[in-house]
């Protein structure tokens, strides 16, 4: 630095006085900031790590806790059992109101968190205590800046035994009874449970003579069938089949967000119960929500969960965005293996796919299982069954908005990427269009999307019956 002021002092003899004197008055003046500037960078280089924020993500499936932090810092953790805990010891770190806060945000319909309390463990080392309501299988691990997130340490604590969602879906308490309030956005939706497997004959054979026996007050019930049978392209079913609905993003993950604040996963997610609730009110389906709540799912979890169920279909509910607040209309995108079929899906999908950066993946946990699903190449059928899917959902959203492309398009989509089941994504408007993102907020909208999506599922099955029988609706 002095050698640089020497020479920038030799360089001014070569001005007038009145201008020497301005110039050296400037240089001087940036001279101080560079020192000052230098000064910060080293105190800041040298401040202790502090946590900055706090986020907690319950769910059935595990709890997510997020700390993110000014730094990245060492950290260590382990379990303790009689009382189970988990104990993560943060190196450097100083307590501040926000990791006292942390216990305020633990609910008490957590299925897995007690209690938080943070202390001094020994110099130089901040203790986090989890007091836990069962025993658990902890994953913790630390997350790179990306987006608006600064440096994360992220905690997953799953149960000691994983959920397994084909048990929770055939011991549902809901299969027997008859109907099931549906909250969506504060109203009550009625929609008809799911039945077990094993009356399955028996139910389905109640519910088609209740809805032939029980006319509509005021109305000429057998004339309205009979319009019914018409509009509705004949299922050729004769088994009950299983539809994966997957909410877009979630926890972690806001997805794209509108001019007005609305975040996709939101969207996605009240679409998708609604979906739900209309696909379960058919006599020869269930549905299976991949995500319902907000927390995150990683893509190829999201996969694994339809396989695990011997899902028919999987289908993963969007909101598109755009640079441009202009863009607007509905898309349906399927898989490909050769390569996307324009550079607005190959732009999409590689956003889509990113959603695991954003929403905090452990990547030092590898399952060869699911990287020998994912990597088996013989998925043409699969593809082009996929494809057909998309053309009948497509031609439905054509009756109730614009669609952004005529045709389905195809790219790389890691959310598609099951060999064995016709996927397809949908993205339902997009959501940086003030108009669209004001109608994806609306009841009555979303429940014409749902009913738009069912309508092309039914079409798809009206001329492509499922073969084989799903391991949900075998009954011994």
């Amino acid at each position: 630095m002095f050698k640089q002021a020497s020479e920038y002092a030799r360089d001014l003899n070569v001005l007038t006085p009145s201008r020497r004197s301005l110039v050296a008055l400037l240089g001087l003046g940036v001279l101080w900031v560079v020192f000052l500037l230098g000064l910060f960078a080293v105190n800041t280089a040298n401040a202790a790590p502090m946590v900055t924020a706090s986020r907690v993500w319950p769910a059935a499936e595990y709890t997510r806790i997020t700390l993110e932090l000014s730094q990245p810092v060492k950290f260590s953790f382990s379990t303790i059992k009689n009382p189970e805990r988990l104990v993560l010891d943060l190196e450097g770190v100083e307590p501040n109101t926000v990791l006292s806060d942390l216990s305020s945000k633990i609910g008490e319909s957590d299925p897995y968190v007690k209690l938080v309390r943070v202390g001094r463990f020994k110099p130089n080392v901040l203790r986090v205590v989890l007091d836990l309501k069962t025993e658990i299988n902890p994953s913790v691990f630390s997350l790179p800046p990306v987006g608006e997130y600064g440096n994360r340490l992220v905690v997953d604590i799953y149960p000691l035994q994983p959920i397994d969602p084909l048990m929770a879906l055939v011991n549902s308490p809901r299969q027997a009874a008859g109907g099931l309030k549906d909250e969506v956005k504060g109203e009550e939706k009625v929609a008809v449970a799911p039945p077990s497997t094993a009356a399955l004959p028996a139910l389905e054979a109640m519910e088609m003579a209740k809805k032939a026996a029980v006319p509509e007050s005021g109305k000429d019930s057998s004339s309205k069938s009979a319009k019914l049978e018409k509009r509705k392209p004949e299922l050729q079913v004769t088994r009950l089949v299983t539809i994966a609905i997957d909410a877009g993003h979630g926890g972690e993950d806001p997805g794209a967000r509108g001019a007005s604040g609305t975040n996709e996963k939101d969207v996605t997610l009240s679409i998708a119960r609604r979906l739900k609730a209309f696909v379960d009110d058919e006599p020869n389906m269930r549905a299976v929500l991949i995500r319902d709540g907000d927390y995150f799912i990683p893509l190829q979890g999201r996969v694994l969960k339809a396989r695990k169920v011997s899902a028919d279909l999987f289908v993963s509910i969007h909101a598109d965005a755009f640079i441009r607040p202009e863009a607007r209309g509905s898309s349906v995108f399927a898989l490909s293996e050769r390569g996307a079929t324009s550079a607005a899906a190959r732009w999409l999908a590689k956003k889509e796919n990113d959603a695991d950066l954003i929403g905090g993946v452990n990547l030092d946990v590898k399952d060869p299982y699911l990287a020998r699903t994912l990597l088996d190449l013989s998925q043409t059928a699969t593809i082009n069954d996929s494809l057909k899917l998309g053309k009948a959902v497509l031609g439905e959203l054509g009756g109730i908005n614009s669609l952004h492309k005529a045709a389905v398009e195809q790219a790389s989509f890691a959310v598609l990427k099951s060999p064995d089941i016709p996927s397809i994504l949908v993205e339902t408007a997009f959501i940086s269009n003030p108009e669209e993102e004001r109608r994806l907020n609306d009841d009555a909208y979303q429940d014409k999307m749902a009913k738009a999506i069912l309508a092309g599922i039914r079409n798809y099955f009206a001329k492509n019956p499922p073969l084989a029988k799903s391991k949900l609706a075998q009954a011994d």
